[in-house]
């Protein structure tokens, strides 16, 4: 649908959208590569957001070398309740996972974590027939302690009154409520697995405004959490995992003056984390997504702005994070916004993406298709 080729120095882009823009809201896509090659992609769609009851997930699908996207169908509906934020993943056994939030009272902190898992997914124009669902619920792992220890000391250096104040005061008593702590978790990037089979769900809460990850050593049965990754809005994280088997969290910057991207580090498989901080990446309050190549670099998408969603960009490091060494605009639109973005690298060794697509005119969810040669070259000179 939709086809938009760009050529820039002699390389090509290819992208479309998955359907025409409308007017609905359309948003939050994740895309992944299934193993006979077709692509798959989910986003949530409805009249608004966590305040309307008609939201749910659908899904469309594009067959390898195929041109058109599937119409969109619904893959989950929860009625009278909004289905958000879905995050789409394929394990090592082949099988695909969808995760996502029930809203359960029209506040993001009230999200209830949904998961479906299927090993018959063949028919392109029918949703996945599920073989296993159920809730991801768990006790969040040393959670008002890891609060208190990394927050508690900025409490009262915070000028009274200040929204710093307010907002450090009131996580750190948050914390310590076992329904808050235990509701409101959300996807958004997606999952890992570990060369162990531990598979890693990146969540994160709008209530606290950071980060946790759900984990599964047995393929969904049963689930713990992490430590959290406690920072000043270090939300939706996103993981890539270091030679060393270091893993690396880069989070949305959701903190009241957002400007980087914010890094944590796990050298315990996702258990424990360090502090989340400020990387050299600009952010404006927008999701990102990093992974791992198989040439050993990472990629990453993100709005490479400190203000705004009209620029979205896609970024190379050779050196596991340390520095980004090659950047290439995928939009720059005044007026439009294009977010939420999510990133895979196919067999074949392209990289896609999906993201909202946002004009004045309406709403949709594009795909596009490039290299890593592609993001080497930078952007055109004017």
């Amino acid at each position: 649908m939709l086809p938009l080729v760009l050529a820039f120095a002699g390389i090509s882009i290819d992208g479309e959208l998955l359907f025409p823009i409308e007017k609905v809201h359309n948003h939050a896509s994740t895309v992944v590569e299934l193993p006979n090659g077709d692509l798959f992609t989910v986003w949530y769609r409805g009249s608004g957001e966590r305040t309307a009851d008609d939201v749910d997930v659908r899904f469309s699908r594009l067959a390898k070398g195929g041109k058109s996207w599937t119409p969109p169908r619904v893959i989950a509906d929860t009625p009278h309740f909004p289905d958000c934020n879905p995050a789409v993943f394929v394990d090592s056994a082949r099988k695909l996972w969808l995760l996502w939030p029930v809203i359960m009272a029209n506040e993001w902190h009230t999200a209830l974590m949904r998961y479906s898992i299927s090993s018959d997914y063949k028919n392109p124009a029918a949703p996945p027939r599920w073989e296993h669902s159920g809730i991801i619920t768990f006790i969040p792992r040393n959670f008002a302690a890891k609060v208190q220890d990394v927050l508690g000391p900025a409490v009262s250096k915070a000028e009274p009154g200040s929204r710093a104040a307010s907002y450090l005061k009131n996580v750190v008593e948050r914390s310590k409520d076992k329904y808050f702590s235990r509701m409101g978790w959300m996807t958004r990037a997606h999952p890992v697995e570990l060369p162990s089979g531990r598979i890693i769900v990146p969540l994160y809460s709008d209530g606290y405004s950071f980060s946790i990850m759900a984990i599964t050593d047995d393929g969904g049965k049963t689930w713990t959490s992490s430590e959290p990754l406690v920072g000043y809005g270090a939300i939706q994280p996103s993981i890539a995992r270091k030679k060393d088997g270091t893993l690396v969290a880069y989070m949305r910057d959701n903190g009241p003056a957002p400007k980087r991207l914010q890094v944590s580090q796990s050298t315990d498989d996702g258990i424990t984390w360090s502090p989340a901080a400020d990387s050299d990446l600009p952010n404006p309050g927008a999701g990102a997504e990093v992974i791992n190549l198989r040439d050993g670099s990472w990629a990453l998408i993100y709005n490479d702005t400190e203000k705004g969603r009209d620029s979205l960009a896609v970024a190379i490091s050779d050196d596991e994070g340390l520095s980004w060494k090659w950047k290439r605009r995928l939009e720059q639109q005044p007026g439009g916004s294009f977010h939420y973005p999510s990133l895979i690298q196919a067999r074949d060794g392209s990289l896609h993406a999906s993201y909202s697509y946002f004009m004045p005119e309406g709403k949709s969810i594009k795909h596009a298709r490039f290299t890593v040669d592609w993001v080497k070259q930078g952007d055109p000179r004017p």
